[in-house]
């Protein structure tokens, strides 16, 4: 039998060796329940329906989240790549150039889920670096009490019934008019010529597309240009507004989504990627009112699917080149 001092001593060993454990489960159990780390320029609202979702199929992985504008979530990235690691995980941010800026940056991970098989190879960048998640399509507004015939060309806002009486979103604020911009000057049949048109036609130019919205809404202006999904949220709320597709074909941004490159990857990551891109989470996009990228998933009434529109596409590696440039001869254009 022990004596009354070793058994102390050996009681004490034991209980040090069973603390000694516990706190390095405990420490593996915190490394290994890390949050995965998101940036994203959608709105709080969005964020909020998603993170409830993919926390009802994965209640174990929390979810931090980064919201802004998508050139301030891009200043952000670069600004922690340059002073050591990005803190981010997964980017869903506004277009295929944004994201393209990012790639040849050296700041995204190639990553090809599953769930690709079901989406249109247009939205998926060819080297797997990137992927969209929905179909913004930038769309032909009108106040509804104004006009009762909806326009269907992109000429409308160039034509005598729109002079000093139209509105659109500024390149140099808004991703997706930028994007717009980049690919509409390189459309045959639109070009620079399309933009000096809406100057000599007095076209008004605001920050954002929440600014179109406003004025044709109120009535200030008649018609604009915006994305559709905010012209449908504003119509199905009551405002005097409605829209239609031009029959040249729209530019389209998809908000993609991406991981990004570290040296300690989070594993949990990869999961939200494939919930965005799910069955599940492409309904959750309809649900939100956007068209989803998936096949099979219906756009919200009103909207119409990928495979209906008429997309008008251009490399984004060469826009994201010359996104700069574009936007410097915009605004000599509209000085």
């Amino acid at each position: 039998m022990l004596g009354t001092k070793t058994r102390s001593i050996w009681i004490r060993s034991v209980l040090w060796v069973w603390l000694a454990a516990g706190v390095l489960c405990a420490f593996c159990g915190t490394a290994a329940a890390a949050p995965v780390v998101l940036y994203t320029s959608q709105p709080d609202e969005d964020v909020e329906s998603l993170l409830r979702a993919f926390n009802s199929k994965h209640p174990g992985v929390e979810v931090q989240v980064f919201r802004s504008g998508t050139e301030e979530v891009v200043g952000k990235v670069m600004a922690e790549k340059m002073t050591g690691e990005i803190q981010a995980d997964v980017l869903l941010l506004a277009d295929s150039v944004t994201f393209d800026v990012l790639k040849s940056s050296n700041v995204l991970e190639p990553y090809r889920p599953p769930e690709l098989a079901e989406i249109p190879e247009t939205f998926v960048d060819k080297d797997g670096m990137y992927c969209g998640t929905k179909v913004l399509a930038t769309v032909l507004l009108v106040n509804a009490d104004k006009v009762k015939t909806l326009p269907d060309s992109w000429t409308i806002m160039t034509s005598p019934a729109s002079k000093g009486d139209g509105f659109i979103a500024s390149p140099l604020y808004s991703g997706a008019a930028a994007y717009q911009l980049g690919v509409l000057v390189r459309t045959e049949g639109i070009g620079w010529a399309y933009y000096e048109g809406l100057k000599a036609n007095g076209i008004s130019v605001g920050k954002g597309n929440g600014g179109v919205i406003t004025a044709v809404a109120g009535g200030e202006k008649t018609y604009g240009l915006v994305v559709d999904y905010m012209a449908l949220r504003a119509k199905l709320k009551g405002s005097p507004v409605d829209f239609s597709y031009p029959k040249e074909g729209v530019t389209v941004v998809t908000e993609p989504v991406a991981l990004v490159k570290k040296e300690s990857p989070n594993g949990d990551a990869r999961l939200l990627v494939d919930f965005i891109l799910s069955e599940e989470g492409q309904k959750l996009v309809a649900s939100q009112g956007y068209t989803p990228v998936r096949r099979g998933i219906a756009a919200p009434v009103g909207l119409k699917s990928a495979d209906e529109l008429k997309i008008l596409d251009f490399d984004p590696a060469l826009l994201a080149r010359e996104r700069e440039q574009d936007k410097k001869k915009f605004a000599e254009i509209f000085q």
